[in-house]
């Protein structure tokens, strides 16, 4: 079943809107018609309509509600994803499968050692073009809301930001051992099941890795360092590897 995504306002009674693009998508590509059933999901809530195309117009395809699927396919946590400015396109590709796993929310983050550096007109660009691949990836992934992508901010402004989060954690090459990655896990699964809705950080570094001085401010403000394994990861591969995990954990346990 094709699924869509629309604004809240285009939901309205038993009548949803589809515009934009999503119009030439169901009518040309597609070839659907009248009287097939597609999925829809307003970008925000933890919601599915199940609905049947009434027409299909120039402009706008108009659909009649059946019935409405509550939950199942977010997270019980709304994990935010802090992740250091890496080279080249690789943000692209780990804005889709952050999106893919799960998370709410990515901010991009300007770390001392990040390459790349981004002025306001470049990271507003950058921006716009980095949440249409989150919402494309929501789409594909059959996601019921599409993560925010925030502005640029370096590690100071970043830690303020989770420091309102229940929990946040950093995983650093230079942790020891697996304890803190056991306990961190207890803490995600509690969490889970006592305050569902819950903020969750996790801050991963550049290419470089974060410095001392990072990791200091970050152990400072209470972010928790935890050990991914004996290997080194990139840092596309870093966050992956523990959103993954904590995908999994979540939705066998909770």
């Amino acid at each position: 079943m094709q699924h869509f995504l629309v604004k809240p306002e285009q939901i309205a009674g038993n009548e949803i809107r589809i515009l934009g693009p999503d119009v030439h998508h169901i009518s040309r590509v597609l070839r659907m018609r009248p009287g097939e059933e597609i999925s829809v999901s307003d970008g925000v809530t933890d919601r599915e309509y199940r609905c049947e195309i009434g027409s299909i117009g120039e402009d706008e395809v108009l659909c009649r509600l059946r019935f409405i699927k509550e939950g199942g396919v977010e997270l019980p946590l709304r994990i935010t994803l802090f992740q250091g400015l890496p080279k080249a396109d690789k943000m692209e590709l780990i804005i889709q499968k952050a999106t893919e796993l799960g998370v709410c929310a990515l901010v991009p983050l300007a770390a001392e050692r990040s390459v790349v550096r981004l002025d306001e007109k470049k990271a507003g660009k950058k921006r716009e073009h980095w949440q249409g691949i989150a919402e494309a990836a929501a789409k594909q992934s059959r996601r019921s809301v599409i993560p925010e992508i925030g502005a640029v901010m370096n590690m100071k402004e970043a830690l303020k930001a989770a420091a309102g989060m229940e929990l946040a954690v950093i995983p650093y090459e230079l942790a020891e051992g697996m304890s803190a990655t056991a306990n961190f896990t207890k803490s995600f699964l509690k969490l889970a099941k006592e305050n569902k809705g819950a903020r969750v950080g996790i801050f991963i570094g550049p290419e470089g890795g974060f410095s001392e001085e990072e990791a200091a401010a970050a152990e400072a403000a209470g972010v928790k360092a935890i050990s991914l394994g004996r290997r080194i990861l990139r840092t596309e591969t870093a966050g992956m590897s523990l959103l993954s995990y904590m995908m999994l954990r979540l939705e066998m346990e909770v």
